[in-house]
Order: C-alpha cells, then structure tokens, then sequence
C-alpha cells in the first residue's frame, strides 16, 4: 500500500480496530473516528459506506493496497470455495501475516518491516517479499545471523499460540505452514461478504 507517514492511531479510529502496538493508544481514550465531526457524526450509513469502510478496513488490518485487494477479490471470485472466505483467506496466507501469526512480531506492520530487512528465509532461501502468498509445507526462518537480535532475545519464554494451520519451533526460530487457513482461524473483526458486494456493485 502507498506509505502512510502520519499517526497509526488515527487509523484505529478510523477504522475502529488495534492496529498498533501501543499501550496508550488513542482509540482506547477516543473510540470514535478522528476528524472535526468524528464525535458527531449522526444519522444512518448508506449500504455502500458501510461496504466501503469494511474494505478499507480490511485494507488497512493486512497492510494490502487497493491493486492488492482487487487481485485477490477476483481469484476468490474465480474459486469454487466461497467468495468470502477465500478473499480474507489469502490475505492470512501472507508471508508478514504468517510471521505476525506466529508472534515473530507485535503488528502485522513491524512484521512487514522484517521482511522486507530480509530477516526472513523462505524455505531456505532469502525473502524480502511481504505479500508472497504461503501454501502448505512451506517454511520461514529467522536468519542464522539475525537470531541474536534483541526482537527474538526472550523469544522461547513467549506463550504463543498460532492458529491451527501454523506450526512453530520455538527452539529454532522456525515457523510452517501445515494446513489451509479454515473460516474459523480467519481475522474475525472483518465482514467479507460486505467487500464482495461492495466490489460486485
């Protein structure tokens, strides 16, 4: 997506989700969307707002930009699984998702940053792809020479829990992909049927 410079928290209010890592974030003292008429906003959303907000927040949780989303919204159209789905599915099958997923990193924006820092080896190969799309048997490492970082220093006293289809190696600093997403392991805060209709309109 087009780099945003400004504050994050502005687009947890925005969008009504954490998507920062922060304790004092403005969407717990602020919960309604930022701007001059944010806590005044009345009256009733038409259908299209409401399916336009949930795309951009979809967007927005994933870290996709518009041509992204686009793309995998036609391929989960022109699969026989259900549209819904299939879209949100493969936005979890992101590589940054996954490491995020697999509590290598706090947000799914710092997991971004990793790796695109090349922090990451994808099936033993270096990767600084983000948005390259997982499929069952592959595997992501940290980097031999990046275990030492400050980031993975207490990694093996963490309490992590990945969903079902992920499997981690603590000791290793290992993470894989054992199975297809299922609905019930998918980003719960977001409505796919809505972007569907929003892009089918």
């Amino acid at each position: 997506m087009g780099r945003y410079t400004g504050p994050i928290c502005r687009l947890c209010r925005r969008e009504g989700v954490k998507l920062c890592d922060k304790h004092k974030c403005a969407s717990v003292r602020r919960n309604y969307p930022p701007g001059m008429h944010g806590k005044d906003s009345h009256g009733k959303k038409s259908d299209y707002a409401k399916q336009l907000r949930e795309k951009q927040k979809a967007r927005r949780i994933f870290g996709v930009s518009e041509k992204q989303i686009q793309r995998y919204y036609k391929k989960a159209v022109a699969s026989m699984e259900e549209s819904g789905t299939e879209l949100i599915r493969q936005m979890e099958h992101r590589l940054d998702n996954a490491i995020f997923r697999c509590g290598f990193a706090s947000t799914r924006r710092q997991a971004r940053q990793l790796v695109a820092h090349g922090i990451f080896t994808l099936n033993g190969k270096r990767i600084n792809i983000p948005s390259v799309p997982l499929k069952e048997g592959d595997s992501f490492t940290v980097r031999t020479k990046n275990k030492s970082m400050p980031l993975f220093e207490h990694f093996a006293q963490k309490k992590i829990t990945p969903p079902k289809w992920l499997k981690i190696d603590v000791a290793n600093l290992n993470g894989q992909v054992i199975s297809k997403a299922q609905k019930e392991d998918l980003e719960g805060s977001i409505a796919p049927e809505m972007i569907i209709e929003f892009y089918s309109r």
